[in-house]
């Protein structure tokens, strides 16, 4: 079903000519100034002038101020497989329920390394466990711990396992040895392929202990220069740990297994007449490990939220699907699962799909997916359709007098297992550790030098690291995408469908501001964030 990419640059079908299209402006509207709760909630917010006087950032932070508060009551974030995560899924089941809107959860496999050290003697103790990513086989293994060629005192450590002739072979005669090798030197595949082959049944790495190494290691892998993954057992440790199990006479219990944690998927529908023609739009659920994620991706769930809670009473043509995705952090591996659930036919009954995150950045820019590939080349293949849906966005923006920029049309967020089957998409973004330029903080004010996230991925991504400007933007901007969409995709897919009640006029796209000299487009683009490779 993959579409081949195109190149042109599709003109907006909308209700009105270009030559005329500037007469009606569609003003942003504050949160001081939005219409009464009471109002919003007892009408059919059925044109855009009604929908974007009701979203409003204030609406959108009393989402985030939940999401903040979930992460305080479950151990400081919201990350996939833990009970910040469930509250989140909990919370968005409940909102979406008491909007009037179809729910359902998706449930998806989720396989998650489940390493551990217990040391036996000379203490009893467990050891915090780290896990590679690849490489390592599965299973448990109690035995002798045994140093290798360790060097403790050495800031950094030594080169402890990277030659064979490091392992005294005469130690692992016995069976249910456990090799005890320190970070250093060499890859971590050499250091246990070197001890495999010396005959060691397990593999414990321990850390350097140079600041910042410490404790357990993540995002580490065993293939390297040896691509072949072991037929033993390896895990990794803290620094303190090792020096422990180095202690004479030390015996541990090993084990390195996966484990099946089912993630779940928020889905919900406000049905259509038309219930083979969908639009969907989503944003990721889950934080990364280290704090609340309100800005990644808070930003977007929430301003899902407020559009979802204000749509309530509309009726659309298409029938319109918002999801929230699990373990976007880790891989895209929730949106991915979804997509791979459905049959052809459900695929090709998705007109597009929309995608918001991260769209609320302290230190924001305003941008577009770059669908024509007018900035960036993209490194994926653009489905057709993609470029008409860009084009509303910057049509939006240049109504309310915003000016904006491309982001790269990359797939590295949840749009990718849409786009992989050539389903039209597009996107908000704001940007996350790329340093805003001199000629962006001219143009959209804040800090020069200074990451356009200042808190991505950090403890300090909590609710005090959002835009309410950005945020109001943007919702307002979602708002209109999904109405539009949910009266007609005709301009994206051919589909015809039915007039904006009250009208749409928007003038031709003022142009991005062509602020990028480099790749990435608000996401470095070294980064392995978003990235399913």
């Amino acid at each position: 079903m993959n579409r081949s990419r195109i190149t042109r640059r599709g003109g907006l079908a909308l209700a009105a000519a270009a030559a005329t299209a500037a007469a009606l402006a569609i003003a942003p509207v504050s949160a001081a100034t939005a219409a009464p709760a009471a109002k919003c909630d007892n009408r059919n917010n059925n044109t855009v002038a009604k929908l974007l006087e009701c979203v409003s950032a204030e609406g959108a932070m009393e989402h985030l101020e939940a999401f903040q508060q979930i992460a305080e009551e479950n151990g400081g974030n919201r990350a996939v497989d833990t009970t910040g995560y469930e509250a989140s899924v909990d919370y968005v089941v409940d909102t979406m329920e008491a909007a009037g809107w179809t729910v359902s959860i998706d449930e998806f496999d989720f396989f998650v390394p489940v390493p551990t050290v217990h040391q036996l003697t000379p203490q009893d103790v467990d050891h915090p466990a780290g896990y590679f990513v690849e490489g390592s086989a599965e299973g448990e293994v109690t035995g002798n711990v045994i140093p290798v060629d360790l060097a403790l005192g050495t800031p950094g450590g030594g080169t402890s396992g990277c030659q064979p002739e490091d392992f005294d072979l005469t130690l692992f005669e016995g069976g249910n040895d456990i090799a005890l090798i320190q970070r250093g030197a060499c890859e971590f595949g050499i250091k246990a392929r070197n001890a495999q082959n010396a005959g060691a049944e397990a593999v414990i790495i321990f850390n350097n202990g140079t600041a910042g190494n410490e404790g357990p290691m993540s995002n580490v892998t065993l293939i390297g220069a040896n691509p072949t993954a072991l037929d033993i057992p390896v895990v990794n440790t803290s620094f303190a740990a090792g020096g422990a199990l180095a202690q004479p006479g030390s015996t541990a219990t090993v084990s390195m297994f996966i484990e099946n944690h089912p993630q779940q998927n928020v889905i919900a529908e406000l049905p259509g007449r038309n219930a083979d023609n969908v639009v969907m739009a989503g944003a990721h659920l889950d934080s990364v490990p280290a704090g609340p994620g309100i800005n990644d991706n808070g930003s977007g769930s929430a301003a899902l939220l407020e559009v979802a809670e204000s749509m309530s009473k509309v009726k659309p043509q298409n029938t319109v699907r918002f999801a929230w995705w699990a373990a976007e952090e880790v891989g895209l591996v929730g949106s991915q699962a979804y997509v791979d659930g459905l049959t052809d036919a459900e695929k090709d009954r998705i007109a597009l799909y929309l995608n918001f995150d991260m769209v609320a950045s302290p230190n924001y820019i305003f941008m577009v997916y770059d669908g024509d590939e007018s900035t960036f080349e993209a490194p994926v293949v653009v489905p057709e359709g993609s470029v008409e849906i860009e084009d509303l966005f910057e049509s939006y923006f240049t109504s309310v007098g915003v000016p904006y920029d491309d982001a790269e049309f990359s797939g590295r967020s949840d749009y990718e297992a849409f786009i992989l089957d050539g389903i039209p998409a597009g996107g908000l973004f704001t940007g996350a550790e790329d340093e805003k330029t001199a000629e962006q903080a001219e143009i959209w004010g804040g800090m020069a030098g200074e990451w356009l996230d200042p808190c991505y991925h950090q403890a300090c991504d909590d609710i005090d690291n959002v835009s309410l400007d950005a945020l109001e933007t943007n919702a307002d901007a979602i708002a209109l995408a999904v109405l539009v969409y949910g009266y007609s995709t005709e301009s994206v897919n051919g589909v015809p469908g039915a007039k904006v009640p009250g009208g749409l006029n928007l003038p031709v796209p003022a142009g991005a501001e062509g602020t990028w000299a480099g790749g990435g487009g608000g996401l470095h683009p070294d980064h392995g964030h978003h990235s399913a490779s």
